[in-house]
């Protein structure tokens, strides 16, 4: 019988930066030796999984772009039928993998989800975004496993206080984890690494 294989969902906001992370995430855990795929959605394209693709990371046969041709949640929640078959060919083609990203097309702060789909998921928020997301307490960003508040940097430059993300978004998160992101510089993916090696995979290596 195959080993298990977690399965990680990606979501958040357009241009928060989750094919970013994705970008960052695969070759630090691919150094640890870990087998990985990745399962894309978009609206009308294979846009993210064309991305993925170029940067050589992983073999192409392992990054399957989805056309959801519909709301982007709804192929991640009310009917992940697509992503799930996606999942079972990876999983058949590639018995030895210990992890699939599934990366939502770009959505809003409702955006969760299905557990029927995922094992764990993350939620991608961009600091451009302001400094009023916690306090709008949008489904994704207060029920994903791990939200990730990504370009940290770019506070100063859009008018953006970071500590008062920092003071308010533990308080809607209620002590689920967050951690602060800069993929350009790689600051906090070591964190969001002992996550998804700690609480995500089934079977620790």
């Amino acid at each position: 019988m195959n080993k298990p294989v977690a399965r990680l969902g990606i979501g958040g906001p357009v241009g928060s930066g989750k094919t970013a992370l994705l970008e960052c995430l695969i070759p630090l855990l691919s150094q640890k030796g870990l087998e990985i795929a990745v399962v894309t959605n978009d609206l009308l394209t294979t846009e993210d999984a064309d991305r993925l693709k170029s940067r050589g990371f992983l073999p192409m046969e392992r990054i399957i772009g989805v056309e959801t041709g519909s709301c982007p949640h709804t192929a991640i929640r009310e009917d992940p039928t697509m992503n799930l078959l996606a999942v079972q060919d990876l999983e058949l083609l590639y018995p030895q993998l210990d992890l699939i990203f599934i990366e939502s097309g770009g959505d809003n702060l409702a955006s969760t989800f299905s557990y029927d789909l995922v094992d764990a998921y993350i939620f991608v928020i961009d600091v451009g975004a302001g400094d009023d997301i916690p306090r709008k307490n949008g489904p994704g960003f207060v029920q994903a496993d791990l939200v990730v508040i990504n370009k940290i940097d770019i506070a100063p430059h859009v008018g953006v206080d970071l500590e008062i993300i920092r003071q308010q978004a533990p308080e809607y998160r209620r002590g689920k984890p967050i951690i602060y992101t800069n993929c350009k510089t790689g600051v906090g993916l070591d964190k969001v690494v002992d996550f998804i090696t700690e609480k995500v995979l089934l079977e620790p290596t």
